[in-house]
């Protein structure tokens, strides 16, 4: 296992200072979902012609790895900004040798009554073999209706590509549809290439995020399955500060993390 954490922890912070962080406290990676007021990644200074050859140098200095780049793309809305965007963020992720994309085919962790399935899998299958072709998975995550896990099973294999696989965020499966780590490790287990986490509890029938091992999701449970079937990609902490300003600040939650989500998987 490797551990990353999103960019939604520290919406303030500038890259340097991330960089800076992800060293310090010794992950392996940063991920990627928006830089100060850009949320487009494709078009973020640091990216820019000019600056992306220094960028490049400063991640392999640092030791640290881009894990996984958190797309905007609502594969089921947006009309035809989804294949451009898409194809830019591809072309993104070849020149940094990230190999993960994700994808949301349904906009919030909760379900909606908006999603076509038809359509999301028709564009799928329209930019999968361009990703195959330069060696980067899209990854679709276990959100919205998706995060019914025997649905989002059924997705990747009607799509049937090399280069689309799952995003399992811990928590959706949880907390929407009652599923057991069990039954959503049965249903996406073989799929999953990157994990989310943030733990949570339900307070006054509301979900609220919490540092990892001070809610109660299951997520031991999950360590262990995917511990006892040889993960060895990266766990993710996805602290969504830039969405809940009242959550505690990344210069707590990120060391804190690093430590206790290393203590739950060698105990797993």
């Amino acid at each position: 296992m490797k551990i990353s954490f999103s960019t939604l922890g520290c919406p303030k912070w500038h890259w340097k200072e991330i960089l800076a962080a992800a060293a310090d406290l010794n992950y392996d990676g940063i991920e990627l979902r928006g830089l100060g007021n850009t949320m487009f990644m494709p078009r973020a200074e640091i990216f820019s012609p000019s600056k992306f050859e220094q960028t490049n140098a400063e991640l392999k200095k640092r030791n640290v790895e881009i894990s996984c780049i958190t797309s905007d793309i609502l594969l089921h809305k947006d009309g035809m900004y989804y294949l451009s965007a898409t194809l830019q963020y591809i072309a993104l992720a070849h020149d940094l040798d990230c190999k993960y994309i994700r994808m949301l085919a349904d906009e919030n962790p909760w379900p909606s009554d908006e999603v076509e399935y038809d359509l999301v899998l028709s564009r799928l299958r329209k930019v999968a073999p361009v990703a195959n072709a330069l060696g980067v998975v899209l990854l679709v995550e276990s959100n919205g209706v998706f995060a019914d896990t025997k649905l989002l099973r059924k997705l990747i294999l009607d799509v049937n590509s090399p280069a689309v696989k799952v995003l399992w965020d811990i928590n959706h499966p949880v907390r929407y549809y009652n599923e057991s780590p069990a039954e959503t490790y049965a249903n996406i287990g073989e799929f999953v290439c990157h994990i989310h986490v943030k733990d949570s509890i339900i307070e006054n029938g509301k979900i609220k995020y919490k540092m990892l091992g001070y809610g109660d999701l299951p997520i031991n449970e999950c360590f262990a399955l995917l511990k006892s079937h040889g993960f060895d990609g990266f766990v993710s902490l996805e602290w969504t500060k830039r969405w809940n300003a009242e959550l505690e600040d990344a210069g707590v939650v990120f060391s804190q993390f690093a430590h206790a989500a290393r203590q739950l998987w060698k105990n797993a």
